[in-house]
């Protein structure tokens, strides 16, 4: 079984002063990445002087739309405020999928051929661009980098398993402008 590592959080500042701390969700499923008794990979801030490798979840809550978590290693507020800015990962069986149909890990995605609606051949995503609206990281056949919002829209239709997805292209989006 093939395993990944994906980003699914970075620890934010102290709440309290038992060890627990705020965490900024990078992953679509914090119920599952957060579970009880996960152990997450750290990644340290340059110039961190935090010392853990990994970090086991004893439990995590929601604290109106905070995630908030308790790790085995972080025992108070001292040890809390030295894994801030810690980026964390998981590690994640390559053939797993999200619950939702409608969702994917950007592993899934990177490698991926852009066609158009026409079938012809525009590119390949070559990552994504998380913020309040996904982007797909597409190169143009003639390896110009382009973002295309991942909306449906634009995207209407991704098949891992075929190994494409189409993107409804406007001039300037992926292909260029005619001159």
């Amino acid at each position: 079984m093939e395993s990944i590592e994906v980003v699914v959080g970075r620890i934010g500042k102290p709440h309290g002063i038992r060890g627990e701390v705020t965490v900024d969700v990078r992953s679509d499923e914090p119920d599952r990445r957060f579970a009880d008794g996960a152990v997450l990979r750290v990644e340290a801030p340059r110039g961190s002087a935090f010392a853990h490798r990994t970090l086991t979840v004893v439990r995590s809550r929601w604290h109106q739309q905070t995630l908030l978590a308790t790790f085995e290693e972080l025992t108070d507020r001292n040890a809390a405020e030295t894994a801030r800015g810690v980026v964390l990962h998981a590690m994640v069986d390559a053939t797993e999928t999200p619950e939702d149909p409608d969702e994917y890990y950007d592993h899934q995605l990177v490698g991926l051929a852009v066609h158009d609606v026409d079938g012809t051949l525009i590119g390949e995503v070559t990552g994504l661009v998380h913020g309040a609206q996904d982007l797909l990281a597409v190169r143009a056949v003639d390896g110009r980098p382009t973002l295309v919002p991942f909306v449906s829209a634009l995207v209407p239709e991704v098949d891992v398993p075929g190994g494409r997805v189409v993107v409804a292209d406007r001039p300037g989006l992926v292909t260029p402008l005619p001159d």
